[in-house]
């Protein structure tokens, strides 16, 4: 078989994510967040494993669909939304899997294509949309209250200066709505000042309205917990993330799972009605890419990847701490 073309992005911490999966002959794993392939790739090269692979971006999907056929059926391209990995799963005839990954967020070639409007860094119109299906960030901008603007700027995006971001776009708005990315970047960069750090002043507000339109920490969430479902005793979770709120959620979600963050000392027995640890944790503390990576991939530098080996116990009830109220 002629090995295909390799991936046209550097997947970050892909050593220290094959090294958590640990692939094995036989094994299924599952690609949550297939985007341009290179955790699927390395993962079929690394051992005569199956992957199961799942994007909501229908570009995505058309390239992978392209790929599996230089695979010999080892690759499988499915379209739809990692929340719904264990339903995905089983259409294809699987009930439990040995290992998921999953990178967390918008790929470097969705930003990379102006016509996604993702960059503010490039001309493009305001959409945003993943899926390509739904409301696109032009429709948020130029419909939500101020209010809610600064709502979702603040905690999507972590933006110290939120209200003035919705403040000036509602202003600007009035005398014409958005529709390109442009136009909006440069509104919120003279609302927000220059940072010393040199980072664009409209990133944050970029980020914010992006995961606000695809619910993406809504939909980590159920990935986290449809992952918790599929894994099969001994199967293996390895998630990497870029900024603290997808960050966080991974990480209460194992505090909680592992039983390390829902007791006073995790000596104390379970009480009558708590559930069974579902989730080992492989370490305490989130794994970094050292100096070599940053240095030969400046995305890597915010990346943190956490992993956990699924124990034997039941999945828990989405009441149960952990999980999105």
């Amino acid at each position: 078989m002629t090995p295909p073309p390799s991936s046209p992005h550097l997947p970050v911490l892909l050593a220290e994510v094959l090294a958590a999966l640990a692939p094995r002959e036989g094994d299924v794993v599952v690609d949550g967040t297939f985007g341009a392939g290179g955790y699927t790739l390395a993962l079929l090269r690394a051992a005569p494993c199956r992957v199961i692979a799942i994007d909501r971006d229908p570009t995505a999907v058309a390239r992978g669909h392209d790929l599996a056929a230089a695979w010999d059926g080892r690759l499988d391209m499915v379209e739809g939304r990692f929340g719904d990995m264990d339903r995905l799963v089983a259409t294809r005839g699987i009930e439990r899997v040995d290992g998921v990954a999953f990178d967390i967020g918008v790929s470097s070639m969705q930003i990379d294509q102006a016509e996604r409007g993702f960059s503010f860094a490039k001309d493009g119109p305001l959409d945003m949309r993943m899926e390509r299906t739904g409301p696109s960030a032009a429709d948020l901008v130029n419909t939500a209250s101020e209010g809610e603007l600064a709502d979702i700027v603040f905690r999507f995006g972590e933006e110290r200066h939120a209200r003035k971001v919705a403040r000036a776009i509602v202003a600007a708005r009035k005398a014409k709505p958005f529709t390109r990315t442009l136009e909006l970047a440069d509104v919120v960069r003279r609302a927000v000042p220059k940072s010393a750090d040199g980072i664009d002043p409209a990133t944050r507000t970029f980020q914010g309205l992006r995961v606000a339109v695809n619910d993406e920490l809504g939909e980590l969430e159920r990935g986290l917990r449809a992952a918790e479902r599929v894994l099969a005793p001994g199967g293996r979770l390895a998630v990497v993330t870029f900024h603290s709120l997808e960050d966080r959620v991974v990480k209460d979600f194992l505090k909680a799972r592992s039983g390390t963050g829902t007791r006073p000392s995790r000596h104390q027995p379970l009480g009558p009605s708590e559930p069974e640890p579902t989730f080992t944790l492989l370490s305490r503390k989130a794994v970094r890419p050292g100096a070599n990576e940053v240095a030969r991939n400046p995305r890597a530098r915010s990346a943190k990847l956490r992993a956990a080996l699924r124990t034997g116990a039941p999945a828990w009830p989405t009441s149960r701490q952990g999980d999105a109220q």
